[in-house]
């Protein structure tokens, strides 16, 4: 998580939380089928739910450049 203090911007409140989307929901590269891919994490605020980021768990798995 970032060193700054989030704030929510639905709700204004500060307190957040960190959830998983993985499995065959999975991010996968656009290029190649058989990619296992990466697991999304979603930063939401603990209060109404608002999704404040969300970003790959393995960018790494994402090499090419468009």
């Amino acid at each position: 998580m970032e060193n700054n203090k989030l704030i929510c911007k639905a709700c204004g409140n500060d307190s957040f939380s960190e959830g998983k989307l993985d499995g065959y929901a999975a991010l996968k590269p656009v290029d190649k089928v058989f990619s296992n891919g990466s697991a999304l994490i979603f930063t939401l605020c603990q209060n109404c739910g608002e999704v404040a980021s969300i970003k790959a768990e393995k960018p790494h798995k994402f090499t090419k450049s468009i």
